[in-house]
């Protein structure tokens, strides 16, 4: 018993090591964004002032992200299916379920980190144009997808791993050393002899046997807590995702109908300024003619003027 309870909280410590091997998901760094994301959140500020409230670089810093623990949780799930057809054979042992164990943990973590950040990518594209409201769509998108087959990897292989859970290497012992039991008796006379040690050491064989019963309970009690802690409970972050894509569709949808109603008022600017040119145009026209009409009727008057003061 105490091997195996120093192999599970191993497993607890030993979480980075476990995750880092070459057979499980490799780590490309995204979470190490605190120090870039720190020299982000510096130049934001700036960048919101010069650009009306859109930050570039933390739409940069926060996209890189996202899209890069999204590739790290595709490689969890595609560690869990490679580790769920392991699980049960005889290819089976602790330090497997430590490493399933130990994936586990750093993913649903990395899973929770990114639905923040594509909330807050959600606030900071507001301001953005569409084609970044668009990006920020796909990332949320493709993102969602991979935790939802992740999750569902998560619920095969913990329940699997609860069907079948492994005897530590002590307890094992121990029931090797139960069924053994006591020997061969010897001669008569020595039967005799020990009868009382014997009917001791029985009363201590039963305790051994309670105790034993009770520590199997007590670990695999211990086990089944482990494996469905590990399941991450995804209801939460598919409400949230699921809140954001709405979000995204209804900015998009805004962004659309602008573009249609200014469209539309382009339209009708153009079409009111045709008419004002039309009503300009047969303004002059008019002017024109009276004004030929009025220079006619001058040249006659003048000429009849001439023509009087002439004779």
């Amino acid at each position: 018993m105490s091997r195996e309870g120093t192999g599970l909280s191993r497993s607890g410590s030993g979480g980075a090591a476990g995750s880092s091997s070459s057979s499980g998901p490799r780590d490309y760094g995204a979470t190490g964004r605190s120090s870039s994301a720190a020299t982000a959140g510096m130049a934001a500020s700036t960048d919101a002032n010069n650009f009306g409230g859109f930050s570039p670089t933390e739409f940069i810093s926060l996209s890189e992200s996202i899209a890069a623990n999204t590739i790290f949780v595709k490689q969890s799930w595609q560690f869990l299916e490679k580790a769920n057809r392991t699980v049960g054979t005889a290819k089976d042992n602790q330090t497997l379920r430590d490493k399933v164990h130990d994936v586990q943990s750093g993913t649903n973590q990395r899973i929770s980190t990114t639905s923040k950040d594509l909330q807050r990518l959600t606030v900071v594209v507001r301001r953005g144009d569409k084609q970044q409201k668009l990006q920020v769509e796909k990332l949320t998108s493709d993102f969602t997808h991979v935790v939802q087959m992740y999750s569902k990897s998560q619920q095969v292989i913990a329940a699997k791993m609860k069907q079948v859970l492994l005897v530590s290497a002590s307890q094992q012992d121990d029931l090797n050393r139960d069924l053994i039991g006591f020997g061969d008796g010897g001669s008569q006379q020595q039967l005799q002899q020990q009868q009382q040690q014997q009917d001791a050491m029985r009363q201590q064989q039963i305790q051994r046997d309670l105790q034993f019963e009770q520590d199997m309970m007590l670990e695999r009690e211990q086990r089944m807590r482990q494996i469905e802690a590990d399941v991450l409970d995804v209801n939460q972050i598919m409400k949230e995702l699921s809140s954001i894509t709405h979000q995204q569709s209804e900015v998009i949808d805004t962004i659309e109908n602008t573009i249609e109603h200014t469209v539309g008022n382009v339209e009708s600017g153009h079409t009111e300024l045709a008419k004002a040119a039309e009503y300009q145009s047969r303004y002059r026209r008019k002017v024109l003619i009276l004004l030929i009409i009025a220079v006619i009727l001058g040249v006659i008057i003048t000429g009849i003027i001439v023509s009087r003061l002439k004779t």
